[in-house]
């Protein structure tokens, strides 16, 4: 009985032990990369359009194809549909997104069935059909047919999210009527930053948006200028061309201007010349149009500049000035000085004249020889008078008669 009892419990055991790990199933394999490509078409194949192009009148019908090429390994089903076109901001062609209902030239194409599907590296020539309506306005009408493939990827926080992957041919539909080609410049905002250097100008940035009001698709030549007060210092530059533009569509562009002198006021002036996409003739020739604003551009270098070589300038009148002063007083001390000796040498000569003077005053020395005495009467030896002889001896040595 007991032997039976442990033969149980051992089985009991045994049946508790954890089985061995069974090897984990393998990981499906990655799906392989896909890829496909749209084209404009015949009924043979692609014919080397790079887009579909026409020109119609209003109310015209025209069948066309569309190619649409696997090359994956695997078969794809798409959908195909056709939308309108829009110029992005930074002057890209793009479409609609999957969800938005076409009004333009996307409205107006038609396929036979909504998506197809295609085998593993082959393609398909897809019939359609573009009916213009007839109150559809004269001028270009720009759109697409797209092939896409809806999937779902994980985003950056994990979550899953619907991908739409789009590849499409560019439509290009005029319309016949009367053209209006026009280019508009709007929003223009403009910055000046001053350099460091005071001997070079700064750096004019203006921004602005690009409206075509027309009904042309256009491209343009953007050309910015700027001058001072009374037209000084006027310079421009012309930018890159711009990328083509879809009527109603816009673009906003930046350009930039170096070496503006700092007039303390600019005016700023930006242009759009209007231009034709390709081999178009406009006709007429569309008009540049023209945006200004003023803005502040204070040249702080150049005054400070200023004022250090005022300050500069001051210092070196200041030192002229001090050495001029330290002069006149270095002569006025020397002439000082040598009237002072002056007074000098005359007070030691004169004390010299009084030393040879006289002690007694008033008496002189008698000359000698005769000497008339103060006593003695002096003849009259010129007197005139009778018993006298008036001879006088002339001043030529010879003697006359007074008489």
């Amino acid at each position: 009985m007991r032997l039976f009892a442990a033969i149980a419990t051992g089985i009991v055991l045994l049946g508790a032990a954890p089985a061995p790990p069974t090897p984990a199933p393998p990981a499906p394999p990655a799906p392989s990369a896909v890829t496909w490509g749209v084209a404009p078409s015949s009924a043979k194949g692609p014919n080397g359009r790079p887009a579909f192009t026409y020109k119609l009148d209003p109310g015209a019908t025209l069948a066309d194809y569309v190619a649409v090429t696997n090359h994956s390994a695997r078969p794809l089903t798409l959908n195909l549909y056709a939308s309108d076109a829009f110029t992005t901001a930074q002057g890209g062609f793009d479409l609609l997104a999957s969800g938005q209902k076409p009004t333009d030239v996307g409205a107006w194409v038609r396929f036979t069935g909504g998506t197809v599907t295609i085998p593993s590296t082959s393609r398909l020539n897809i019939p359609f059909t573009l009916t213009v309506p007839g109150n559809a306005t004269p001028g270009d009408h720009a759109g697409g047919i797209v092939a896409s493939l809806a999937a779902t990827a994980a985003d950056a926080q994990g979550n899953q999210v619907a991908v739409d992957h789009r590849v499409g041919a560019r439509i290009y539909l005029r319309v016949s009527g009367e053209l209006q080609p026009a280019l508009t410049v709007e929003n223009l905002r403009v910055r000046h930053t001053g350099s460091l250097n005071p001997l070079a100008g700064g750096t004019l940035t203006a921004t602005f948006t690009v409206r075509n009001t027309g009904n042309v698709r256009l491209t343009g030549q953007p050309t910015l200028a700027a001058s001072g007060p009374f037209g000084l210092g006027r310079r421009s530059v012309d930018a890159a061309a711009l990328p083509e533009i879809l009527p109603g569509g816009e673009l906003t562009t930046t350009v930039r201007m170096t070496g503006v002198p700092p007039l303390f006021r600019l005016t700023v002036s930006a242009a759009v010349t209007p231009a034709a996409v390709g081999d178009q003739v406009l006709d007429p020739q569309p008009q540049s149009r023209t945006a200004r604003v003023t803005v502040w551009a204070v040249p702080w270098p150049q005054m400070v500049l200023l004022v250090l070589l005022a300050l500069g300038g001051w210092a070196l009148i200041a030192a002229r000035r001090r050495r001029a002063r330290q002069l006149a007083r270095a002569v006025a001390a020397a002439r000082a000085e040598g009237r002072s000796e002056a007074s000098r040498e005359t007070e030691r000569t004169s004390d010299g004249r009084e030393a040879a003077v006289p002690a007694v005053v008033g008496t002189s020395p008698q000359p000698r020889g005769d000497t008339v005495s103060p006593d003695r009467p002096v003849p009259d030896a010129d007197r005139r008078g009778p018993g006298h002889n008036n001879r006088q001896l002339n001043i030529d040595g010879t003697a006359q008669d007074g008489r």
